[in-house]
């Protein structure tokens, strides 16, 4: 890696952390000049405007969930395990995200909703990756049977997703992790629900 490139990387890697806990339009110049240790052209040297990046800050920070949920998914063959890890990573996103300030795709979403286009684009592209991924999980689990014939592949996507993320909020909310453990217990139960029925584990009598 040349010299410049890491020099990026390590004003990525500063102010990721910064744009997630206090947006884009909270963290100012002078912000990223504290956290990354250089003057003005330093930073723009190697982006052409804090719009640059932000952008490219928010795209680091979801390349390091995406990088969890890959760590999460190896190895994991049926679809109710799969989906299962997929949890745990949003679980994790309460007490150990990968980037300070919690859920970089919630954070971005709620903020730039309609204040800056570019971010709220980049946010929606991230949510599509997600719903897609679980999709993929839950089509390949009714191919196999181990899910139920006919469950529906973006239902699931949107239950599991628009349930965590809000579970992820009220959390952080309140600064407590219980609410997120309310749901993580509910989406377990309607994993099981989904499960196909040669697959659903024998209750003792």
């Amino acid at each position: 890696m040349t010299k410049g490139a890491q020099t990026r990387e390590m004003i990525l890697a500063r102010t990721a952390p910064l744009f997630n806990r206090m947006g884009y339009f909270g963290a100012s110049l002078a912000d990223i000049m504290r956290a990354t240790g250089l003057e003005k052209g330093g930073i723009y040297n190697h982006f052409a405007s804090k719009d640059d990046l932000a952008l490219a800050a928010f795209d680091y920070s979801v390349g390091l969930v995406r990088q969890r949920f890959a760590e999460a998914l190896a190895g994991k063959r049926h679809a109710a395990e799969r989906l299962r890890a997929i949890i745990g990573v949003l679980r994790d996103m309460v007490v150990n995200p990968p980037v300070s300030g919690g859920c970089p795709l919630l954070n971005t979403a709620i903020e730039a909703d309609d204040a800056h286009p570019a971010l709220r684009a980049r946010a929606r592209a991230t949510m599509d990756e997600w719903c897609e991924m679980v999709q993929r999980i839950v089509a390949k689990g009714v191919e196999r049977g181990e899910l139920r014939a006919g469950t529906d592949p973006a239902a699931v996507a949107t239950m599991l997703l628009a349930t965590l993320e809000g579970a992820i909020m009220i959390s952080r909310l309140y600064d407590d992790a219980r609410h997120l453990a309310y749901v993580e217990q509910h989406l377990d139960w309607y994993i099981d629900g989904l499960l196909a029925p040669s697959d659903v584990p024998a209750t003792a009598d």
